[in-house]
C-alpha cells in the first residue's frame, strides 16, 4: 500500500487471474508471488551482490546483480559474491559441463540444480581466477555501455569475430580455471577432456581418495 500506483497495476493484470485460482490463498492474497522463495531471498540478502545467469538460453553468461533485486523464475540464482566464484561459473570448463548435465527446453539447454550441484569446483589459484574475472567484466561492461547493446547480442558479435580481446580475455580465464585444477592450461580448450577430469574428480571426491573443501566451511549456495 505504500506504492498505490503499483498495486492499483498488480490489481488490474493480476487480481482477474488470481480470483479464479484453485488454492484460496492465491485468489485471496492476490498481491504476492505465487512461489516466493523465502530461502533464496535469505542467502542472498547478507551480501550486496550475487550471481545470475538466464535459466534458459543459448549460452549460460554471468552477471552481477545487487543484493536488493529481485529475480524471475527466468534466471538461475547463485548466492556468491567473490570474484573468484564468478570466474570459476563464467568459464568455459564451468558452462559446458553445465549445459551437458542441463535438461533442454526445444533445443535450448536449461541450467538447473543438478548442473550445479555436480560440478566439483578448483581449489588452486584463487586470486588468479578473481583477476582474470575483474579485467573481464570492466571490458565486457565498456563495450556494451559504448555500444548500447546487451550481452547476447555482444556475445553474437564475438562469435563473428568482433572483441578479440574480450575473447582473448576469456580464454586466458578458462586457462586461469584449468591451471586451478592442476591440469595443463590445453584442457581449458577441449571440452570432452575437462568433462573428462571433472568426472572423475567427482569419483576421487566422493570415494575419500582427494580432500575436498573449496569454500572451507562457507555454505555453497546455488540456484
Amino acid at each position: 500500500m505504500k506504492w498505490p500506483a503499483a498495486l492499483d497495476i498488480v490489481r488490474e493484470r493480476v487480481k482477474p487471474l488470481r480470483d479464479k485460482h484453485t488454492k484460496r490463498r492465491e485468489r485471496e492474497e492476490w498481491w504476492k508471488f505465487s512461489r516466493s522463495v523465502p530461502a533464496l531471498f535469505a542467502a542472498v540478502e547478507r551480501s550486496p551482490r550475487f550471481i545470475a545467469c538466464p535459466a534458459t538460453a543459448k549460452r549460460f553468461y554471468m552477471i552481477w546483480c545487487k543484493g536488493d533485486w529481485v529475480p524471475s523464475n527466468a534466471v538461475s540464482v547463485f548466492a556468491l559474491d567473490d570474484d573468484f566464484a564468478f570466474g570459476v561459473l563464467s568459464s568455459h570448463i564451468h558452462t559446458q559441463w553445465a549445459t551437458d548435465q542441463s535438461t533442454k527446453l526445444e533445443t535450448r539447454p536449461r541450467y538447473t540444480s543438478q548442473s550445479f550441484s555436480s560440478f566439483p569446483w578448483p581449489t588452486g589459484n584463487r586470486d588468479a581466477i578473481a583477476d582474470v574475472a575483474r579485467r573481464l567484466i570492466a571490458r565486457r561492461s565498456e563495450i556494451c555501455l559504448a555500444e548500447n547493446i546487451g550481452l547476447t547480442k555482444l556475445y553474437n558479435q564475438v562469435d563473428d569475430g568482433a572483441w578479440q580481446d574480450l575473447k582473448k580475455l576469456h580464454v586466458e580465464l578458462d586457462e586461469a580455471v584449468a591451471v586451478a585444477y592442476g591440469w595443463p592450461k590445453s584442457v581449458a580448450h577441449d571440452p570432452d577432456e575437462s568433462n573428462r577430469r571433472l568426472l572423475e574428480l567427482n569419483r576421487a571426491i566422493a570415494a575419500g581418495e582427494v580432500e575436498y573443501d573449496p569454500f572451507g566451511r562457507r555454505p555453497l549456495n546455488g540456484v
